[in-house]
């Protein structure tokens, strides 16, 4: 929203710095962007009149022109523009006059020919961006006069960025009533005047969805003068907002847009046949808009219709069919309410977006549409004459949004503020801001205006008090409740532990979306169907996901694409599994990694990442629970991973995770030729530990013997030292897996596996005959249970 300071003070007398007004309306929560000069600065530019036009005698594209600049004296002008002629009134920038980019003017000879000055356009003097000719003045603006000063180019421009909720904002009305509570100074402008009707005629309307536009309010002016010259003062205003000037009818509606935060459109009467319907769209109907587009309408677009098809689409854009033209002599004004909800979205499903869809879409004053008729009547009589007929309003009233009541305390107010404001400040506030405020025992019964659609409970209303009373002048207050030492439980590791664990083993942090490509979704899980978004970001964020996996892929890729040869990926996250009345949100770690198993280095040769390198990085996050017996690696099977290098992660006999290499196929579709390795498991099996505590040393030797069995190939060596364990008891300190041997002296489909028992009491030192009786225990349990035999 650009804001001329100008037009801002016809409202709201201020007399503010322009620096403290965009501090203040920052403050306020109407973020100023940028504060810029109505126009470039320049000086010695007057208004002239060209008297006398004929041929330069020796180019054939200049003019002599004799210029009077209100001097008395006619000067002679060179001029090359092609609307150059008797009796224009134009820009002359004298000599010695200067022009933005900081161009003096001086006495000059053009192809033999005396030039004393510059007629301008309106490219250069920095006004717009049109350079085809000499910018046009009206036949009675004051010869003689400095044109800044009769423009009122001495103007400052506020580009304020408002928040989606402040709607309200998006007319010089809404703004003015913020200034008007932030500085204490009164508004001036008041409710345009309404204009009586010179013909009784008028053009029926039909609200066939209510819902979506409760108030639809017309009116017929017939004998409009469309060739007639918006005024200028109407002109610059419209430039200084970034709108364009396209002639009376368009300008007022324009203008009234940007005054009252109304958007308004004008129809050519002859064009519309029969009268008004305001309904859906059907499926495939077809409207060319004004910027010459031909669209097909979808089912549940709202559209503006005459009794032979839709001629706008409503509170975007109209239709090219019915549009005022150099032609059109009689018009229809038409000024809506469309609810919010129902134009949601609706512009960008077509591509569109629009001054008026911005605004309907934040909601505009339900109350507003008479109003904004009225003052474009005005306007468009004063500027083009016509012959208005009566003001047509078709409403709904039970769909038309109404004035709320809302109790405001003075003790919430101290309760969430933590100060008192007094109590006439807060009616002040509170009625400049067009809310009525009635004292109640300590509180006030608030009515709050249905274009506020952003206030509607009581913190609400603080917090308009707060905006504007000043946040600087909120008191800085300490909590009231003591400060207490949260208790850290042993028994839990926590999360940035785990993450410090990851990072010391080399991986990086990624933060993913929790919305994800459903096909990238269906590759990585294909046993869990996602929960699909209704108003997705685009089409790469289309569904939950159902595992970190997708995510982390994703970005590892993005990695390897840009020449990264080597990436680890972690990230703690919610995976989303269950429909969406059932939905399941659970904490999980991931991780993914590819490319060389450690960094390039002169010590040992290049190695691709292997299994047994992430299994490793998960098992030092496993050995900070203090748990570690308690997880099992089993080999399975899962869609996505290779089928020889899969395992799922069990805590107690429960499953928790997967880990493995990505399968071929999946590898093969994602365009990678090198491993790459994922795990994925359930937040709380990692964080929940073992409480420590104090083992004592024994003071007697301890006693190892190696064992080396042979047993079956899908006996693993987790079921091997499980084995081990429950039969040695108490005495067995540790049983290291050191060897593994396939080959020969070793059956077919067998292997042998090195175990050595670390044996130690801590009463007595060990005797052969108590090892021996151990060990002759755990080589038979290893037979009986395994299928075991020792290695000759």
């Amino acid at each position: 929203m650009r804001i001329s300071e100008q037009w801002l003070t016809e409202w709201v007398p201020v007399e503010l710095a322009t620096e403290d007004l965009a501090h203040r309306l920052t403050m306020a929560g109407l973020e100023v962007d940028a504060v810029e000069p109505a126009a470039p600065a320049f000086d010695g530019v007057v208004v002239a009149e060209i008297v006398g036009c004929r041929p330069h005698p020796g180019a054939d594209k200049l003019s002599l022109c004799d210029v009077d600049d209100g001097s008395g004296e006619r000067l002679q002008v060179v001029c090359g523009a092609p609307n150059a002629r008797v009796g224009l009134r134009a820009p002359l920038a004298r000599v010695g006059g200067v022009l933005p980019g900081d161009v003096t003017i001086r006495r000059a000879r053009m192809r033999g020919e005396a030039s004393a000055g510059m007629l301008c356009s309106a490219r250069e003097l920095g006004l717009s961006d049109d350079a085809a000719g000499l910018m046009e003045l009206p036949a009675d603006a004051p010869v003689g006069r400095d044109l800044r000063e009769w423009l009122q180019l001495d103007d400052s421009v506020i580009e304020v960025d408002l928040t989606p909720n402040r709607g309200d904002c998006l007319g010089m009305i809404g703004v003015a009533r913020e200034v008007s509570a932030l500085t204490g100074v009164n508004r001036v402008a008041g409710e345009p005047a309404p204009v009586a009707p010179s013909i009784d005629e008028t053009l029926p309307v039909e609200l066939h969805d209510p819902a979506a536009c409760p108030r639809y309010v017309g009116r017929v002016l017939r004998g409009v003068d469309v060739s007639a010259a918006t005024p200028v003062w109407l002109q610059e205003r419209l430039r200084r907002a970034g709108v364009r000037s396209l002639g009376p009818v368009v300008d007022v509606t324009n203008y009234v847009m940007l005054e009252l935060g109304q958007p308004m459109h004008a129809f050519d009467l002859e064009r519309i046949r029969g009268g008004i319907i305001v309904r859906q769209a059907d499926q495939g109907e077809r409207l060319q808009l004004l910027n010459d587009e031909t669209v097909t309408l979808q089912a549940g677009t709202l559209v503006i219709a005459d009794h032979q098809g839709p001629v706008a689409m409503a509170g975007v854009m109209g239709g090219a069919a019915s549009a005022v033209t150099d032609d059109t002599t009689d018009i229809f004004f038409e000024s809506a309410f469309f609810a919010p909800e129902a134009m949601a979205g609706r512009a960008r499903a077509y591509g569109l977006h629009t001054d008026s869809s911005h605004r309907f879409e934040r909601g505009v004053d339900p109350a507003g549409q008479v109003r904004a008729v009225e003052r474009a009547t005005a306007l468009l009589q004063s500027i083009a004459g016509g012959q208005p007929g009566p003001v047509v309003t078709e409403e709904s009233a039970a769909h038309v949004p109404q004035a709320r009541s809302v109790r405001l305390r003075g003790e919430r107010i101290r309760q969430l503020l933590g100060m008192d404001i007094p109590a006439e400040r807060v009616s002040d506030i509170l009625g400049r801001l067009g809310m009525d405020a009635r004292p109640e025992d300590g509180a006030w019964q608030v009515t709050v205006p249905a274009y506020r659609f952003d206030v509607a409970i009581e913190a609400d209303l603080v917090e308009e008090l707060a905006r504007i009373y000043g946040y600087e002048h909120i008191p800085s207050t300490r909590p009231a409740s003591p400060a207490r030492i949260l208790p850290h439980s042993e028994e839990r590791v926590p999360l940035h532990r785990l993450r410090s664990g990851l990072i010391d083993r080399g991986y990086q942090e990624a933060v993913t979306y929790s919305f994800v490509d459903a096909a990238m979704q269906e590759l990585l899980d294909p046993e869990h169907t996602p929960v699909p978004l209704a108003n997705p970001l685009s089409a790469e964020m289309a569904v939950m996901r159902t595992s970190l996996w997708p995510g982390l892929v994703r970005a590892a890729l993005y990695n390897r694409h840009r020449q990264q040869p080597r990436v680890r990926l972690f990230e703690t996250g919610l995976r989303f599994r269950g429909g969406l009345d059932t939905l399941e949100q659970d904490p999980m770690v991931a991780a993914v990694a590819l490319g060389p198993a450690r960094p390039e280095q002169w010590g040992e040769p290049r190695r691709d990442l292997d299994f047994f390198d992430i299994k490793g990085d998960l098992e030092a996050l496993i050995a900070l629970t203090g748990r570690a017996h308690a997880f099992r690696f089993t080999a399975e099977q899962h869609p996505a991973l290779h089928p020889g290098q899969s395992a799922r992660i069990l805590l107690d006999d429960q499953p928790v995770g997967w880990l493995g290499a990505l399968h071929p196929e999946v590898r093969k579709r994602l365009d990678l030729d090198e491993p790459v390795l994922v795990f994925e498991i359930a937040q709380q099996a990692l964080q929940a530990a073992r409480l420590p505590g104090f083992t004592p040393l024994s003071r007697y030797p301890s006693i190892r013997r190696d064992l080396a069995v042979v047993v079956d190939d899908d006996v693993s060596a987790a079921a091997l030292a499980e084995c081990v364990r429950r039969t040695a008891g108490e005495l067995l300190q540790d049983a290291v897996l050191f060897d593994v041997y396939q080959g020969k002296g070793v059956p077919e489909g067998r292997k042998s596996i090195g175990i050595g028992l670390i044996l130690q009491d801590f009463s007595r030192t060990l005797t052969d005959s108590d090892v021996d009786g151990l060990v002759a225990a755990v080589v038979t349990a290893l037979r009986t249970e395994l299928n075991a035999e020792l290695r000759g």
